[in-house]
């Protein structure tokens, strides 16, 4: 192979490693979410963690606080996405993957020396700022260096490394819980810190954003919203809100909703951990193998219409899933086919979005349009936080979330139908 093969394949190699630890850092806290909270809140009252579980009060206080971690873990995601996306456009899509990584390890591994429930918020929003900038300087650094001929399954590739960072997050938290006490999860969060290394020192900047940069003067957040963009960028902050929202209800509701299944309520913790366990790797595993057949039915009929099939898909999956309470019978087969519906259309984003943007307002146009979308994801938590603790159950919380996913629809028949040709921003 020659060396620019090998040179066009190292960007998608670090985006993939990239992709891969903003799952494993992001999905941690999903993983030991009420246990850790729970550890924390007795702390707080002077309890053990069993004695704060048993108290009806307490543990609703706890399902609220931990539903706020996440919803501010989401506004961070956000926040970091439009900054590195700054940033990315003005640095470059390299570097600015290098400090989103670090950022993310970084204040991950922090969240180990968490005393009270709001230290564990203020480190996951930290974090979150680096996770949210990761995917747009990503995205774009595949998009302008990949052949084309390989971007498409290039999308699902990249996010199938988010998803098998989520696996390993699953599996590494389950077995340091039964070893070790539970806030030892977030050191191997600082696991990517050390991959900065190579991306710095074997993946070059890419040449359009190198020539661009060159000619025309920095864009400012204005220029997405210029005539010539406006309507792209708000059908995405739409599109994107509806995806995210219910992706997360489902992503951190879920585990919940195992717990909560009415022939286990017996079984002792090990093995309720180890059926969440199983259940979230089949259907990661199962939306790894979406993320592929929706990139394929995307290059065949187009990514409008595969996102409104695939979320048809999904409402039905949640209603007849999620509508009541899982069963010990059903949980593999609902919970597998809401990932392969709500969470495979996410395959089609990281090289749809990008390029519909021009080079100097990639990593901008597609942090601030897709990672807007956690904003209202956050919104969507609190809700279903309180749908949780007053009106149900997280799988009810899931699915009435998900209602949202019919409006979802008919943005679809709206958005772009085609790449946007590179272009400059004017002075």
């Amino acid at each position: 192979m020659s060396t620019p093969a090998r040179t066009s394949f190292r960007p998608l190699l670090a985006a993939w490693l990239g992709w891969t630890f903003d799952g494993l850092d992001g999905y941690l806290y999903i993983s030991v979410a009420i246990p850790f909270v729970t550890q924390l809140v007795a702390n707080e009252h002077g309890l053990t963690a069993a004695a704060a579980s048993a108290d009806a009060i307490i543990k609703a206080d706890i399902i609220h606080k931990a539903s706020i971690i996440q919803a501010v873990f989401l506004v961070g995601w956000a926040i970091g996405g439009c900054i590195f996306g700054r940033i990315g456009d003005k640095l470059g899509r390299s570097r600015t993957l290098t400090f989103t990584i670090l950022t993310y390890a970084i204040f991950t591994g922090m969240s180990f020396f968490a005393q009270n429930w709001w230290h564990l918020l203020i480190f996951r929003f930290l974090a979150a700022l680096g996770i949210g900038g990761e995917w747009a300087a990503g995205s774009a650094l595949v998009s302008e260096t990949l052949p084309r001929k390989h971007r498409d399954w290039a999308s699902a590739v990249l996010q199938s490394g988010y998803i098998a960072g989520c696996i390993v997050a699953v599996l590494s938290a389950t077995w340091i819980q039964s070893h070790f006490d539970v806030k030892y999860v977030f050191l191997i969060g600082i696991v990517p810190a050390f991959i900065t290394l190579w991306i710095r020192h074997s993946v070059p900047e890419p040449e359009a954003w190198k020539s661009a940069k060159a000619q025309v003067r920095d864009p400012e957040v204005k220029d997405l919203f210029a005539p010539n963009l406006r309507r792209t960028t708000i059908l995405l902050l739409l599109h994107i809100s509806v995806a995210l929202t219910v992706a997360w209800a489902f992503l951190f509701f879920t585990p919940q909703a195992i717990a909560r299944i009415p022939e286990i309520q017996t079984w002792p913790k090990a093995e309720v951990d180890a059926l969440k366990q199983n259940v979230v790797v089949c259907y990661f595993v199962v939306n790894i193998i979406a993320n592929f057949a929706a990139t394929g039915l995307a290059k065949l009929i187009g990514a409008r219409p595969t996102f409104a099939l695939f979320m048809l898909a999904a409402i039905f999956a949640l209603y007849f899933g999620f509508r009541t309470q899982p069963t010990l019978a059903n949980i593999y087969f609902v919970t597998s086919a809401f990932a392969f519906t709500g969470l495979g259309l996410f395959a089609i984003f990281p090289l749809y979005v990008p390029p519909l943007f021009p080079t100097l307002l990639r990593t901008l146009g597609a942090g601030l349009t897709y990672n807007f979308g956690r904003l209202a994801a956050a919104g969507g938590t609190l809700a279903a936080g309180y749908i949780t603790t007053r009106a149900g159950g997280p799988a009810q919380a899931v699915f009435w979330i998900g209602a949202i996913y019919i409006p979802g629809i008919v943005i679809c028949m709206f958005l772009p139908t085609a790449e946007r040709s590179d272009h400059s921003v004017s002075s």
